[in-house]
């Protein structure tokens, strides 16, 4: 395999990001390493970049000009806005799908359609284009359902209604233009109980290579109260999904992917599919496009793998199963936030101690909402601030390092979950 040293172009601004960052600096083969737009942590790991990030053309531009040999695409909207195609094009290898591949999760329609064809198992569900037809069938078909915004919409878009005038409240605010185009096309499906549980899995289009199991924890508050929000912490592995759990889930990935293949749309990058585990086995609830946030921040840091290399071997179509393997270790990530998230919130408050917890053994702190300031002081910058991962030999070390670590870290208005990772210890 080659050593030569690979330039490299890292898309986003998230603790994703950041993570990545750190497991791709691993590699003998990284090279000069940029990132557009960053945060306040990742300008100690490569130089920060003015793009948008968004245009196609302008990212294509720009990787050419600076020499760059591997574009990494963290977010979803660049992916669906075919930013993966331009670099491609311009003959730079890219992670991450191109746009058709990556309407997995540009539209949620175009994703059960892909299932569908697949034999994946999913919910069951209608799609509507108008606000009259949809909120019929709801009224007729009663609560408990899932109303969804066919497109992007930043994390939104998504009413799991208990009753029924929640699910008609879905519908209106979906139609009502509150998540621009992503509503002109409406998914109402069936809802699905049980634990929830994400796998990310590297694909070439051919060969997929199934990651760890991690399992996030969306609502705001202790005992999954609260509203839903990009994700308030997650730990991996996931000990309660079984060997038959797991084969059936990495099984419905492989049957989406082959079947895309079979369609002529090639999948290259991180297929991130989040399961129900239902009565009835696991089923698909959604795909993303792209790695998750935060799995990314408990994945990377188990993963033993020259991710440079595995990343140009999604790209070139020669991945193989044996470039990814994992340590014993348990890793589990608190997401610090801005009092107010996911509502309403204030930005721009110092951030102290991070130094502190970085010296407990197997903490990392990865950055998110965060900025330098003028003056060169890391502030808050967003609702969620820091990722604060700790791997250790057990979970209970894991998780007992990652809430001391909490406490070190401070900011005006820090806020977070006590209970991250519980769900391992009570079982289901």
């Amino acid at each position: 395999m080659s050593t030569t040293k690979v330039n490299i172009l890292l898309l986003g601004s998230g603790g994703r990001e950041h993570a990545l960052l750190a497991k791709l600096v691993e590699s003998p083969r990284a090279g000069e390493l940029y990132v557009a737009p960053g945060n306040g942590g990742t300008h100690a790991l490569a130089s920060t970049v003015e793009l948008n990030i968004e245009s196609p053309v302008a990212v294509a531009a720009w990787a050419r000009s600076h020499d760059v040999g591997l574009v990494v695409i963290g977010p979803e909207a660049p992916l669906v806005a075919g930013v993966a195609d331009a670099v491609r094009a311009a003959g730079i290898a890219c992670f991450g799908p191109n746009g058709n591949a990556a309407q997995l999760e540009g539209s949620k329609k175009f994703a059960k359609q892909v299932m569908s064809r697949a034999g994946a198992p999913t919910a069951s569900y209608r799609t509507f284009v108008d606000e009259s037809s949809c909120a019929d069938y709801v009224a007729r078909t009663g609560a408990p359902l899932v109303v969804k915004a066919d497109g992007l919409a930043a994390g939104k878009g998504v009413i799991v209604a208990r009753t029924t005038e929640e699910a008609l409240a879905g519908v209106r605010e979906c139609f009502s233009g509150a998540f621009g185009d992503a509503g002109t096309t409406v998914v109402v499906e069936e809802t699905l109980d049980g634990p929830e549980c994400s796998l990310l899995a590297l694909t070439d289009g051919k060969t997929l290579v199934p990651l760890a199991t991690s399992q996030d924890h969306k609502r705001a508050l202790d005992g999954d109260r609260g509203p839903n929000t990009g994700g308030m912490g997650v730990y991996s592995p996931v000990p309660l999904v079984t060997a038959d759990e797991l084969a059936q889930m990495v099984d419905a990935e492989r049957r989406v992917i082959d079947e895309l293949a079979s369609e002529g749309i090639t999948y290259s990058g991180c297929l991130y599919g989040g399961f129900m585990l239902t009565s009835e086995g696991p089923k698909v609830l959604e795909f993303n496009a792209r790695f998750g946030d935060p799995e990314t921040q408990v994945v990377l840091p188990r993963m033993k793998a020259d991710l440079v290399n595995v990343f140009l071997a999604c790209d070139e179509g020669t991945l193989d199963p044996s470039s990814v393997s994992w340590n014993d270790d348990w890793a589990v990530s608190v997401v610090l936030t801005s009092a107010g998230y996911p509502g309403a919130y204030e930005k721009g408050k110092p951030i102290t101690g991070i130094a502190c917890a970085e010296k407990l053994e197997g903490v990392t702190v990865y950055h998110a909402g965060t900025l330098l300031n003028e003056k060169g002081d890391l502030i808050t910058n967003g609702g969620r601030v820091l990722d604060v991962t700790a791997v250790a030999p057990t979970f209970e070390a894991a998780r007992a390092q990652a809430y001391a670590a909490c406490g070190l870290i401070d900011f005006e208005g820090k806020t977070y979950r006590t209970d991250i990772g519980l769900h391992a210890l009570q079982g289901r």
